[in-house]
C-alpha cells in the first residue's frame, strides 16, 4: 500500500499505477481531457483497483445519460469484487456508487461525507460530493461540506487551490459575492488550471450584473481552461453571456459557432449551453438563422432519456416550436409519467417537482400560448433550484417566465418577479433585467409607443 498525492492510503503498491491513479485525481479536480486517458490506462494495469472502478462509475454517473447507466454497473460489478481487497475508505466509494445506480444520489452523497468525516483531506472525495450536490441542486449542502473540510487543507496540501475553487462556486451560489471572487482569485493563484474556480469569479460577475469586469476578468486566462474536457465549451459560454448582456451580439454568435459549438456533440451539458444562448438571443430579438435545426435533431433522438431534469428542460428548449410537434409531445408526456411513478427514485422526483409544470410551460411558450406559460413556468419556479445547475444555467428559465408574462400583460407579476431576481443577485441588475423594466414602464404609459417583447 501506499499514500497517493493528497496523503491518503490506498491499495496500490505499483509506484507508476499510483502515479496514474494521482494523474486521475488531479485531472478530475482541474476538469481535465486527459483524466479518462489515465483511468483507462491505470485500469488496464489494475483491474481490481476497486476504488478506480468505483470512481469510473461515477463519473460514467456524472454524464447524465441513461446508456451510461449500463456501463457504470459494470465498473460497480468489477469493483464489488475486489470489495473485500479494497481499504475501507475505497469501499465508501464504491457504495456510493451503488446508492447512486439504486436512483439515490443524495444517500450517495452521505456515503462520500462519511469518508470526509474520517479523511477530510480526501480531495476526490471533496470533488464528487461537490458534483452530486450541484447536480441535485444543493448550493447550501455544497458550502457546508467544503466549510468541515477546510481546517484539514494546509496551505501546501496538493488539492488547497482545488478546493477553493469550489468553495469560491458554493458561497457564489449562496449569495455571498464578494467573498466569492476573493476566493475564487486566491484559488487560481494556488492552482493555475483550476477552471472551476475561475468559472466561480466568472459566476460572481453574471450575478452582479458587471459584464465589462468579467470579460477583464476571462481575458488572457485561457490557459486556465484551455486543457479542460467540454467544461472549455461551458466557460466560453459564460463570455458568451457578457457579451450578450452588452449587446454584443455578432461576438456572441461567433463564439457560438466556433467555440460553444466548435463539436456537435449531444452531451446535455453541452446542449444546455447552445439552447439556452440561443434562447437568450431570441428574447432579444436577435436572428439565430438555422442553429436549432442541428441541436433539435440530436435532442429529438434523447426524449426518452429522463437521467435529469435539467437536460430533459434544455432538450426541450430545441424541441418546443422547433418544427417537432411529436418530439415535444413525447418528452412532455414522459416527463409526467416519470412523475407519477417516483418512489424512491430521486430523478423521478424532480420529474414531478419541477419538472412537470416547467416542461408544460416551456411546451406552451412554444407554442406562443403565453399566458399559459407563464401560469405553468411561474408555478415551477419555487422549486427549480432542485433542477440542478446553477443559477445562471437556470436563468433562461426565469427569462422565460419573464418574457412569457410580458406577452401575456400580466405586468405586476413580472415586476414582483424582477424584483426578487435583483434580491437574489445582491441588489444588482443586468442589462436584461433593466430592459424589462424600461418595457413595462412604457407599457403602462398610455402614450408609449414601445412594444413588448415579439411573439
Amino acid at each position: 500500500m501506499a499514500d497517493d498525492i493528497f496523503g491518503q492510503d490506498t491499495s496500490l503498491s505499483d509506484p507508476h499505477s499510483l502515479d496514474l491513479w494521482n494523474q486521475v485525481q488531479l485531472g478530475v479536480l482541474s476538469h481535465s481531457a486527459a483524466a479518462p486517458v489515465h483511468l483507462g490506462q491505470l485500469l488496464e494495469a489494475e483491474p481490481h483497483f476497486s476504488l478506480g472502478q468505483a470512481a469510473k462509475g461515477l463519473f460514467l454517473m456524472l454524464l447524465g445519460r441513461r446508456e451510461m447507466k449500463a456501463a457504470a454497473q459494470e465498473a460497480l460489478t468489477a469493483a464489488l469484487a475486489a470489495y473485500e481487497a479494497a481499504l475501507p475508505r475505497e469501499r465508501c466509494y464504491v457504495d456510493a456508487l451503488q446508492l447512486w445506480l439504486e436512483g439515490r444520489p443524495s444517500r450517495a452523497v452521505q456515503a462520500l461525507e462519511m469518508i470526509l468525516r474520517d479523511h477530510p483531506s480526501d480531495s476526490l472525495a471533496m470533488k464528487m460530493s461537490q458534483a452530486i450536490r450541484f447536480v441535485l441542486g444543493d448550493s447550501a449542502g455544497m458550502r457546508r461540506s467544503i466549510e468541515r473540510v477546510m481546517a484539514a487543507y494546509a496551505p501546501d496540501h496538493a488539492g488547497r487551490g482545488y478546493l477553493l475553487g469550489c468553495h469560491a462556486f458554493a458561497l457564489e451560489e449562496t449569495g455571498d459575492y464578494a467573498k466569492a471572487e476573493t476566493t475564487g482569485r486566491q484559488a487560481l493563484w494556488m492552482a493555475p488550471d483550476d477552471a472551476w474556480g475561475l468559472h466561480a469569479v466568472a459566476h460572481v460577475h453574471d450575478m452582479t450584473g458587471n459584464a465589462k469586469a468579467g470579460l477583464e476578468w476571462l481575458e488572457s486566462r485561457e490557459e486556465a481552461w484551455s486543457h479542460c474536457n467540454n467544461f472549455r465549451y461551458h466557460v466560453w459560454w459564460h463570455k458568451a453571456l457578457m457579451h450578450l448582456d452588452l449587446g454584443q451580439t455578432d461576438v456572441v454568435l461567433d463564439l457560438y459557432d466556433h467555440e460553444i459549438r466548435k463539436d456537435k456533440t449531444d452531451d446535455y451539458r453541452d446542449i444546455s449551453n447552445a439552447t439556452s444562448l440561443l434562447m437568450r438571443l431570441e428574447l432579444e430579438g436577435v436572428p439565430v438563422a438555422d442553429r436549432w435545426e442541428e441541436l433539435s435533431e440530436l435532442c429529438a433522438n434523447r426524449t426518452e432519456d429522463g437521467s435529469l431534469i435539467f437536460a430533459d428542460l434544455h432538450y426541450l428548449l430545441a424541441l418546443a416550436g422547433r418544427g417537432r410537434k411529436n418530439e415535444t409531445l413525447q418528452l412532455v408526456r414522459r416527463i409526467h409519467d416519470d412523475a407519477s411513478h417516483a418512489g424512491q427514485n430521486e430523478a423521478r422526483e424532480r420529474m414531478a417537482d419541477p419538472g412537470r409544470a416547467a416542461a408544460s410551460g416551456l411546451e406552451a411558450f412554444g407554442e406562443g400560448d403565453f399566458a399559459l406559460a407563464f401560469e405553468h413556468l411561474a408555478q415551477a419556479r419555487s422549486s427549480m433550484q432542485l433542477a440542478g445547475g446553477s443559477h445562471a444555467q437556470r436563468d433562461v428559465f426565469e427569462r422565460m417566465t419573464i418574457d412569457a408574462g410580458l406577452r401575456a400583460g400580466r405586468l405586476c407579476d413580472v415586476t414582483a418577479i424582477l424584483d426578487a431576481r435583483r434580491a437574489q443577485r445582491g441588489g444588482a441588475e443586468d442589462n436584461y433585467a433593466l430592459a424589462r423594466r424600461a418595457m413595462i414602464r412604457a407599457a403602462q404609459t398610455p402614450s408609449a409607443t414601445q412594444s413588448l417583447p415579439a411573439e
